[in-house]
């Protein structure tokens, strides 16, 4: 741990720090080099430890963590969440986090945040983010050293992969806990960590140093053209509102940043929930020679286009709703549903259905009192309410969950719950696909 802890001496003395600490081999390894230096650069550090309350295990694991900083003098923060988003779970956990830590560091007036964010977890993150596709600057996965507004978040543990970390704790008779939900196939980031990494590892065993080099370049590139950026952008955008007209005279990759600011300065922390396809449409109504055009954004946002003037503004939190499906959505829970060419996914995620069966528009719309589907393979109609209940869904979340719905209001679809009669199966005769993600 030699270049992690280098990493500890030329960034931190003379402070408090807070070291994230799940329990896991990398943030308790995290936690003991960051100790072993304590005394000689002179800091206070402090423990911040979340328990998830989803498997058995955590209650142990937060025991654990916790007569460890008892024994070794390091303060313990501690929180526990009991309710989550049950749409998008690793979001919301994520989020959660990430504002417990934010707290702690601003309560102790810490001027380090440090994770454990390893080599194989830079290898994952930029792996899916170019298989998700996204800006050119989240191609570089996260950075070792991110300065907030009043602490630094700094992660020393990027030069080393999961299996080096693991062997240093086993050699120092670190204690920690093992996570066995991450061996799970249902998770895209288990997959790329299952799969894809071994293979890459298999044509060179420090591939994770090329793709720390890979992220260092593109931040480098990035912040040479951003500039530029800079310049342009203090000319077009004023008062948050942007000039069109201005913005057309641009070259596109100018464009794209520029887009990519703007999206930054309205969402901030949770810019990762924008995508290619919202930056595409917002691209698209910018260059457009229409006057008046919006789309709906996520997180209760609307980006509106009035003739020159482009603006993203609050909408109202109705936690009803009802919006036509064209061909691309952001629903108010911030998932998607879309049209699409084709899919291999036979899950309740997608549909398959065929247009002389249904009654175009489709919508996508809440519950409504009475509602009832009738459910692929079986005779005869279920409530709503009642697949909620079956598969507990809370009842907040009931509120707000989209159903597909046909001209003629027929219910086709609870995305992500059940399928209606008007179905197809891969083998038979469909036109149209309905992807939720």
């Amino acid at each position: 741990m030699n270049e992690a802890k280098q990493t500890l001496k030329d960034n931190l003395k003379d402070e408090t720090v807070v070291v994230a600490c799940s329990g896991g081999p990398d943030s308790m390894t995290l936690l003991k080099i960051t100790n072993d230096l304590k005394e000689e650069l002179n800091l206070k550090i402090v423990c911040a430890h979340v328990n998830h309350k989803i498997r058995p295990e955590s209650d142990d694991e937060a025991v654990m963590v916790e007569e460890y900083c008892k024994e070794n003098g390091i303060f313990f923060e501690y929180m526990t969440i009991n309710n989550y988003n049950n749409i998008n779970f690793h979001q919301d956990a994520r989020m959660k986090r990430y504002e417990f830590f934010n707290k702690c560091a601003n309560k102790c007036k810490a001027g380090h945040l440090l994770t454990a964010h390893h080599g194989d977890d830079l290898m994952e993150t930029i792996l899916m983010r170019i298989v998700r596709g996204g800006a050119f600057k989240s191609y570089a996965g996260f950075g070792e050293k991110i300065t907030n507004n009043t602490y630094t978040i700094l992660r020393p543990l990027i030069p080393y992969t999961k299996k080096q970390i693991l062997n240093y704790a086993e050699e120092n008779k670190i204690p920690y806990s093992i996570d066995n939900s991450n061996d799970k196939d249902d998770y895209t980031r288990n997959r790329f960590r299952k799969y894809i990494l071994p293979k890459l590892k298999e044509e060179d065993k420090n591939v994770h140093k090329k793709f720390y080099k890979f992220s260092k370049t593109i931040e480098a590139y990035d912040e040479y053209i951003n500039k530029d950026v800079e310049k342009f952008y203090n000319k077009i955008v004023k008062d948050n509102i942007l000039d069109s007209n201005k913005f057309q005279n641009l070259e596109k990759l100018i464009q794209i940043k520029i887009i990519n600011k703007f999206l930054a300065t309205e969402y901030k922390e949770k810019i990762s929930l924008i995508t290619d396809k919202h930056r595409d449409l917002i691209y698209k109504i910018l260059i457009s020679n229409k006057p008046n055009q919006e789309i709906s954004l996520p997180n209760y946002k609307k980006a509106i286009k009035t003739y020159n003037e482009f603006y993203i503004k609050e909408e109202k939190k109705s936690k009803t709703y009802k919006i036509e499906l064209v061909d691309y959505l952001t629903l108010p829970n911030n998932k998607t549903i879309e049209i699409v060419d084709k899919s291999e996914d036979t899950s309740n995620y997608t549909i398959r259905l065929s247009k002389k069966e249904v009654h175009f528009p489709l919508y996508i719309r809440t519950r409504l009192n009475g509602d009832k589907i009738e459910i692929k393979g079986l005779n005869g109609h279920k409530k709503i309410k009642d697949i909620f209940i079956d598969e507990k869904i809370s009842k907040e979340d009931r509120e707000s969950w989209p159903i597909l719905v046909d001209a003629k209001e027929n219910i086709l679809w609870i995305p992500g719950l059940k399928k209606s009669k008007f179905d197809k199966q891969k083998n038979e005769n469909y036109d149209i696909i309905v992807r939720y993600h």
